[in-house]
């Protein structure tokens, strides 16, 4: 009987801790912009290739270790919180699909825009997986 509760209550323990500590990514992990490239100025719309390196993609809510997924930052300053799921709205673009690659209808003008991998539940991993920041201008 007791043996049983140990079981269990070491069960329970290991999915808090899941739930309270962000993925660890694999070591050399790194996404990057394919395209466009820092400092370019494109006539829009502007299709945005997303680079990755020491991990794979999978589709949000797939918990698989060593994959995430991309979320586009589009004119944030600052990195996500790194104890919060990354936000969703007109600014953090998620691709919960798996997806590689999108195309954004920017107004005219200098925009900059970053990358991050995130795990299965849109948490930053940690340490995070971030691109540089890259400043482009659409015409």
């Amino acid at each position: 009987m007791f043996r049983m509760a140990g079981y269990c209550l070491a069960a329970v323990l290991a999915v808090c801790a899941g739930l309270a500590f962000a993925a660890q990514p694999a070591a050399q992990a790194r996404v990057y912009f394919i395209s466009p490239l820092d400092g370019e100025t494109l006539q829009g719309p502007v299709t945005v290739r997303f680079g990755l390196n020491g991990m794979g993609v999978a589709p949000a809510g797939v918990d698989k270790p060593g994959t995430g997924h991309h979320h586009l930052f589009v004119d944030v300053d600052g990195l996500p919180a790194p104890d919060q799921p990354i936000a969703k709205d007109g600014q953090h673009l998620h691709f919960g699909g798996g997806q590689t690659e999108t195309v954004l209808d920017l107004p005219p003008g200098e925009h900059t825009l970053r990358l991050v991998f995130a795990d299965y539940n849109h948490m930053p991993f940690d340490p995070p997986i971030v691109s540089d920041l890259i400043h482009i201008t659409v015409k």
